[in-house]
């Protein structure tokens, strides 16, 4: 690649990073020109959903906490209509990839602003990129509209990650800078970021093994969420995230456990033919191979590596391999049905790759 010839768009998104951002989301909501907002999240986190609504006063237009994995057509449905209801005119969205996505949905079908608070590390809120699930299958899109207006990351928000979730969390983010690293439409300034983002969770994540609530950790890792997720939103993906896609989106798989599994296996497949992009990565986890490394790196921090540990069943992964090899897509390694069935079950047993 020619570093002298290349594209670069930022990412306009408003970033308010900081341990104690939490306390400026009135000011970010007015300063979007917004009256009442829909506060979203899980079920799961309806309680603190609840206390942001409190906190936000007459701004606040209600809570909607039926976000769900994977993002159903259904789901956000039903939060339209609690949009009209409520008269709201802005989302905030608190929470993991489940939440970021229903505010991603609602603000793609209705071009109201958005506003992200993520307490895990996905990266998806510095994204322009919608997966939805209907029909058993999940989809994708990119646009304008889907790029919240403004994100707040605040590492104290984190604190309470349990330690699983936040490693995790954690590979689900490097997965978009691995697969950035040898993108067909990679630029110098997203090889950058991509490094920088590795960086910060290949430090961080082994701190947060002994010391869960170390803030400067928790903010490293934040940090690394951001460059990672805007990286993703920047240059297209490959082979990892197809797969993931269809392994959640056709089998209901956890979103963040089924990246952490499928990344060293995918970034080992393409390291056949991109091992000088993927050099960084070996580097920084002083290993000779990408993907060899990323496992070692997965297992020492006590991550699942095996699908059928998170209900894959090895019978459903010829129809895996059908779908993932359905449609064409860029990877920079060819690819067909036996081969993609060959790395899917070296993933379902949970094998080291080789390298």
């Amino acid at each position: 690649m020619d570093i002298r010839n290349f594209i670069y768009q930022g990412s306009p998104a408003r970033i308010v990073f900081g341990a104690g951002a939490l306390e400026r989301v009135a000011e970010v909501v007015q300063a979007l020109d917004c009256r009442h907002a829909l506060v979203l999240s899980t079920p799961q986190q309806a309680e603190d959903a609840g206390r942001l609504s409190g906190a936000l006063g007459a701004l606040s237009a209600g809570v909607f906490a039926k976000a769900a994995m994977h993002t159903p057509v259904e789901i956000t449905e039903q939060a339209l209509e609690a949009m009209q209801a409520a008269g709201a005119d802005c989302t905030v969205a608190f929470g993991g990839g489940s939440t970021v996505g229903l505010g991603k949905a609602i603000a793609y079908r209705l071009d109201t602003p958005q506003i992200a608070i993520p307490t895990t590390y996905a990266g998806s809120e510095a994204t322009p990129i919608l997966g939805q699930t209907q029909n058993g299958e999940k989809t994708t899109v990119r646009d304008g509209s889907i790029l919240p207006e403004a994100i707040i990351y605040d590492p104290e928000l984190s604190l309470g990650l349990p330690y699983q979730m936040t490693v995790t969390s954690g590979l689900n983010a490097m997965a978009h800078a691995a697969e950035a690293l040898y993108a067909k439409d990679r630029n110098p300034i997203s090889t950058l970021m991509a490094v920088e983002g590795l960086r910060a969770f290949t430090g961080a994540l082994p701190v947060l093994k002994g010391a869960p609530r170390d803030m400067t950790a928790r903010g490293d890792a934040l940090y690394g969420a951001w460059l990672c997720g805007t990286v993703l939103g920047s240059v297209g993906m490959s082979l990892h995230h197809k797969l993931c896609h269809v392994l959640g989106g056709s089998f209901d798989l956890p979103h963040a456990e089924t990246h952490a599994i499928i990344l060293p296996h995918a970034i080992g497949f393409n390291e056949a033919v991109a091992s000088e992009e993927l050099r960084p990565i070996a580097e920084m986890l002083g290993h000779g191979s990408a993907g060899a490394g990323l496992y070692d790196f997965a297992r020492k921090l006590g991550a699942p590596v095996a699908l059928r540990d998170i209900g894959m069943a090895e019978a459903d992964l010829p129809r895996a391999a059908m779908i993932a090899t359905r449609n064409a897509y860029w990877n920079p390694r060819e690819i067909d049905r036996d081969q993609i069935l060959a790395l899917l079950g070296a993933a379902w047993r949970g094998e080291r790759p080789q390298g």
